[in-house]
């Protein structure tokens, strides 16, 4: 039975991954030329640590600001859970093109914040806030909150309001009870909608794409020039296959914590 899916992932995956990237070990026999900029040049650096530092931003800013707004809707009844479960996914509905344009409009110097700074008298000309590590880094946000949120509300659900009776009772105050009791408890969750956000902020190219252009790119916008632009397949791929090892490593430190979180 597991035939189907089997051959269908080495058919559909593994295989062509590997046509394309086995050319990047072969210059003449093995050589691993390909991968030696990456710690040589400092461009290729400066894209691959700007990605990586989006990525983790990205993953802290969504779990800080995912936290408390899940524990909020894990709480409320479950009619009105389901309305904001719904408000909160609806972005994952809009396609990405159309919510990078919407921060277009947001940041541009002569989108909603600027106008609004200069309408108050805070600016005296407008801030470039579009085509920035700041605008990429929102637009990520934007788009992969709803995932951490999907996960921590699963996670609080099964944390039974008992709990919370329990710390309050014996001198904890609701805040402190928070902090003693859900946050730890909510923890592997925490972990996992971790996972999915670094994952998707580390791989999307649409938004870092419309927001960053050319002076800021992230690997996958950088896997695209190259393949698209300057017709270097190989080079590509040798890109794609260092990004699929920092996802990979992550993901695995990221499960070693989980395992350990829930041995304790």
């Amino acid at each position: 039975m597991l035939f189907p899916g089997l051959f269908l992932l080495l058919g559909a995956l593994f295989y062509p991954l590997l046509t394309v990237i086995v050319p990047t070990f072969v210059d003449k026999g093995f050589s691993l030329a390909r991968y030696t900029p990456f710690f040589t040049d400092s461009y290729y650096i400066v894209i691959l640590w700007r990605t990586i530092r989006i990525a983790v931003l990205a993953t802290v800013i969504c779990a800080v600001f995912g936290v408390p707004a899940a524990y909020f809707i894990s709480r409320r009844q479950r009619g009105l859970k389901s309305f904001l479960m719904a408000l909160s996914l609806f972005p994952l509905l809009i396609n990405p093109v159309i919510r990078s344009f919407a921060w277009i409009n947001i940041l541009g110097r002569n989108g909603v914040v600027n106008s609004l700074l200069l309408r108050l008298g805070i600016l005296k000309e407008p801030l470039a806030l579009l085509y920035t590590e700041f605008s990429i880094l929102m637009g990520t946000i934007y788009l992969f909150l709803p995932l951490m949120l999907i996960t921590l509300v699963g996670s609080m659900d099964n944390i039974e309001d008992d709990l919370c009776e329990a710390a309050e009772s014996l001198g904890a105050n609701r805040f402190l009870a928070f902090f003693k009791v859900v946050l730890p408890l909510s923890l592997p969750g925490i972990l996992v909608g971790a996972v999915l956000v670094f994952t998707g902020s580390i791989t999307a190219y649409t938004t870092p794409n419309l927001l960053g252009g050319n002076k800021n790119m992230l690997m996958a916008t950088f896997i695209y020039q190259r393949a698209m632009s300057l017709s270097d397949w190989t080079g590509a791929a040798a890109i794609a296959l260092i990004m699929i090892l920092i996802t990979f490593i992550a993901v695995k430190i990221m499960q070693s914590l989980a395992r350990r979180l829930d041995k304790r």
